[in-house]
């Protein structure tokens, strides 16, 4: 069941977005103009590299896509730092991808993304003690191969991951989870246990022992600020491959929010970057928001003062913690 805060207005939402049109004073696409990063900070875990991720969480492909292999005698992998895992027989993390859907199933990752996650085929595959077998099903992909499903949420590997154990792609794009053994993102404690991020509205905060209120995404990651970016007129400065470090938070409805500032005046405000390179970008005071590659779980503030320019955000959109 969808919680209250996601139940908003279609009426109020389309009177919305005419407000937000003209709000920030933004720029014609056609006039604006954006320099390459130079805050961004390696990601962890290679993220960025070789075979570097895309805006949509896809990698190039980069020789290291594996011919789709079956998952055998699935096994639930209890870690320290994502709790239950479920892996192949071969000890290999499987993953799953916020741009699916579980209900009904559907693979969105086609092409250089299946490249760098290889789909898991469902033929082979067996549910082992820790995952109810009722769970596991398949999907049709467009290509018209079968692949395993956990509760409806298709499976991957990570091309990037080379031996068992290695989970280097959680997180990445801000898409991409481990599965825990009920379908669910896997996440810090036993099985998942922390709050579910489909429990989250699309933004909301918590406290972070020592930046204070932070704004974070539907995922639970910390959403970050550029100063490198103009409020106004609002134009994003991260572009290119700063998108791979630092993806863009998508639009989020108002509605979908908890404890943000999230009110538009027409000048100011909650409103939508429509930037250059056609993606459209959510705002807080008209500073556009990102998340960090480099944020491997809930909690984690590593792009925090990156080059001294990246920092979080509060929900009225000021930096935290940056020095006076």
């Amino acid at each position: 069941m969808k919680t209250s805060w996601r139940s908003a207005s279609l009426v109020a939402s389309a009177a919305a977005v005419l407000v937000l049109t003209t709000a920030c004073g933004q720029e014609k696409a056609s006039d604006a103009t954006g320099s390459q990063n130079v805050g961004a900070a390696p990601a962890a875990g290679g993220y960025g590299s070789a075979g570097a991720t895309t805006e949509t969480g896809a990698a190039a492909a980069d020789g290291q896509g594996a011919v789709a292999q079956s998952a055998g005698q699935l096994a639930v992998a209890d870690t320290e730092k994502l709790g239950e895992v479920v892996t192949d027989s071969a000890g290999m993390t499987l993953y799953r991808f916020d741009k699916d859907t579980a209900e009904p199933p559907k693979s969105t990752c086609d092409g250089d993304c299946a490249t760098a996650w290889p789909p898991v085929p469902s033929s082979g595959a067996a549910a082992p003690v820790g995952i109810d077998k009722a769970l596991l099903g398949e999907v049709t992909r467009s290509d018209g191969t079968k692949q395993l499903t956990i509760d409806g949420w298709p499976q991957y590997r990570f091309a990037k991951d080379t031996k068992a154990g290695d989970a280097k792609g959680q997180g990445v794009g801000g898409t991409w989870y481990a599965s825990a053994p009920t379908g669910k993102k896997a996440s810090a404690g036993a099985g998942g246990g922390t709050a579910e991020a489909a429990d989250l509205p699309g933004l909301s905060t918590r406290n972070d022992p020592e930046l204070g209120e932070v704004v974070i995404d539907k995922n639970g990651m910390t959403v970050y600020r550029f100063e490198k970016d103009v409020p106004w007129p609002m134009k994003s400065n991260c572009i290119g491959a700063c998108l791979e470090k630092w993806p863009v938070v998508e639009p989020v409805d108002a509605a979908d929010t908890k404890g943000i500032d999230n009110k538009n005046d027409g000048k100011r405000g909650y409103v939508i970057n429509n930037r250059p390179d056609g993606l459209k970008q959510q705002s807080i005071d008209c500073w556009p928001l990102y998340t960090f590659a480099g944020d491997k779980k809930p909690g984690d503030t590593n792009g925090q003062g990156v080059g001294g320019t990246w920092y979080a955000i509060s929900p009225e959109g000021k930096p935290l913690g940056k020095p006076k």
